[in-house]
């Protein structure tokens, strides 16, 4: 071995030589290390790999090689890639460099050949295009950034996120797209990617081109050199607008369910309570108190079969009057009028006790009896269900000499709404004109949180004081609740000034009324009682509210404030009204100066 050869054999990169016939003269270790096999000197031919390919993965005969083709042509060939696979079936790619060698005279002598070994570049190469291939189709945001937070790379998911194309971002700060309440949330997260941290999954907002916010998950992996130094950071971002939003409808649904339930309990609560203290005996509230759960139950299925949308005012009379059935004896007339959720429960109740009397003492209670109910909608200025009731050919019809609950109900119930009831005894039988403001159907505002209150906190167990002088405001949308509340307040000693039902009762009531405390509803019909709750502040008027949801759907500055939770027991509401009291006089007014 020469002088020569023996360098050649130290190099790390394959080379081999032939003569000028193509016969192979020398090799390397290298170059047996990459073909995978040591080829036979002056026998094997062009190359000493087994077999030979295109880098397209074409075959590539022997004699059509780039070492051929130089020898052939007589000058070097370069620019072409090439596939050499071995014995045992792998395949590696290699770039050649022929080089013709000539003697002094100038004649070919052979040639000289280099490969260069290519595969892990190619696999690099590869490897770089499928990542971009998922960058630039990817609906995720993929961003780049340097380690002072300005953008180096913007994929097309990022424009659709954010709303900004590739020229308005790279160059440009990341905290273009950071609202300004988060760039210290930025700041941190470039000094841990400075400290070569990964910031995996974590969940925040950003500010689109347009000013939206959009909630999104991040991902953040530092990026760095061949020399293992952190030169910049990656960021995949996806949008979780609608998933955040998917996840607060289906809280405030569980809550608006949770408020709805509580409600109704403490509807249920209040007929049971006020039905057993008129009941002539205990078979009568049996009959009384089922009859009106029923009447509620019947009420809430058809709410539920119109997903709480409200009810036809046609498909309540056929459910509470005509019970289901066609009676010849009853006429109705009116249009088709959809009431809203609660006006179609209160409504339903005003007819079963209207029904149930007319059954039990009046018109149908006779084969010959007859029943006409007529109705409209009247429009001044408000839109307003005035609906007539008109009995005949039943029994002789007096004067009741006391008002039963039924009367009571009905009465508290439309009053609830704003609206009225006036019901005429006469011998032929009984008549009644009702009005009811028809309100529209308002989103609830605000978001609620799961969780429930009931006595406050700090005083607990402090009975109600039993004293006359104690004046007190019931705001309360649900008229049968709030029958319930007066007549237990007015057992405990205090005097009710005012009840309202509706946010404009509501709004006068607090404005004017003389009172001490106040309990007030957190929502009425779905209407806001902020400013509410900000005029009894002002006027120094101690208050607590009443509400199926948890503290977090009491009005923003309010949520430490007391909460009755329904339903609630007569020593919850003594314990909450209690506090009011002494936390009141707890307060020593400062006294003026005279001059």
């Amino acid at each position: 071995m020469t002088n020569s050869q023996e360098l050649l054999e130290t190099l790390p990169v394959a080379i081999y030589t032939t003569d000028a016939a193509g016969r192979l003269t020398f090799f390397n270790q290298a170059a047996a290390d990459l073909w995978g096999r040591r080829p036979e000197l002056g026998v094997d031919q062009w190359c000493g790999a087994l077999r030979l390919y295109w880098a397209d993965g074409r075959p590539l005969a022997h004699s059509d090689c780039p070492m051929a083709v130089a020898l052939k042509q007589g000058k070097p060939v370069r620019g072409l890639e090439a596939i050499a696979e071995r014995p045992d079936g792998s395949r590696v790619r290699f770039v050649p460099f022929p080089t013709l060698l000539h003697d002094e005279s100038g004649q070919l002598t052979g040639a000289f050949n280099l490969l260069m070994y290519v595969t892990e570049r190619y696999d690099a190469e590869l490897a770089s295009a499928r990542l971009g291939a998922i960058v630039v189709s990817s609906d995720d945001a993929i961003v780049s950034k340097t380690l002072d937070g300005i953008v180096t790379s913007w994929n097309a998911g990022a424009c659709n996120i954010f709303g900004y194309d590739e020229g308005e971002m790279i160059g440009r700060s990341i905290k273009r797209i950071i609202p300004p309440h988060l760039h210290r949330e930025e700041d941190g997260i470039l000094a841990r990617l400075r400290r070569g941290e990964h910031i995996r999954h974590y969940e925040t907002v950003r500010v689109t081109k347009d000013r939206r916010l959009v909630n999104i998950s991040v991902t953040v992996s530092p990026l760095r050199d061949r020399f293992g130094t952190v030169v910049g950071a990656s960021k995949v971002a996806r949008d979780i607008t609608e998933r955040k939003q998917a996840e607060e409808l289906q809280r405030l649904l569980l809550e608006e369910l949770n408020h709805r339930v509580k409600n109704t309990l403490a509807t249920i609560q209040a007929i049971a309570s006020q039905s057993l203290g008129r009941a002539r005996s205990p078979q009568d509230f049996v009959t009384s108190f089922s009859g009106r759960v029923q009447a509620l139950a019947r009420a809430h299925n058809m709410l539920t079969e119109a997903k709480m949308q409200g009810a036809q005012i046609d498909d309540l009379i056929r459910e509470h009057v005509l019970l289901g059935d066609a009676d010849r004896r009853i006429s109705c007339s009116g249009p088709t009028l959809v009431l809203d959720a609660q006006s179609s429960l209160h409504l339903a109740l005003v007819l079963h006790e209207l029904a149930t009397n007319a059954r039990k003492y009046g018109a149908l209670s006779t084969p010959n009896g007859r029943l006409a109910l007529a109705w409209e909608v009247r429009r001044n200025g408000e839109q307003v269900l005035c609906l007539d009731w008109k009995e005949s050919g039943g029994p002789r019809v007096g004067v009741p000499k006391e008002r039963g609950f039924g009367s009571v109900l009905i009465e508290k119930t439309l009053q609830g709404h704003g609206g009225e009831v006036e019901v005429r005894f006469e011998p032929e039988g009984v008549s009644g004109h009702i009005r009811m403001p028809l309100r529209e159907i308002h989103p609830m505002i605000g978001t609620v949180a799961p969780g429930t209150h009931g006595a406050p906190q700090g005083d607990v167990d402090v009975p109600v004081r039993q004293s006359s002088d104690r004046r007190i405001i019931v705001i309360e949308d649900e008229p049968l609740v709030a029958m319930d509340l007066e007549a237990q307040l007015a057992d405990a000693g205090w005097t009710v000034v005012g009840v309202a039902g509706t946010l404009e009762q509501a709004r006068k009531l607090v404005a004017s009324a003389e009172c001490d405390a106040a309990l007030l509803d957190v929502n009425l019909a779905g209407r806001p009682v902020d400013e509410l709750a900000a005029v009894l502040r002002r006027r120094n008027i101690p208050f607590a509210f009443a509400t199926g949801y948890g503290r977090s759907a009491l009005p923003a500055g309010f949520r430490e404030g007391p909460v009755l939770s329904k339903p609630f027991s007569s020593e919850q509401l003594g314990a909450v009204i209690g506090a009011l009291v002494v936390r009141n006089e707890r307060v020593v007014p400062l006294r003026q100066k005279t001059v």
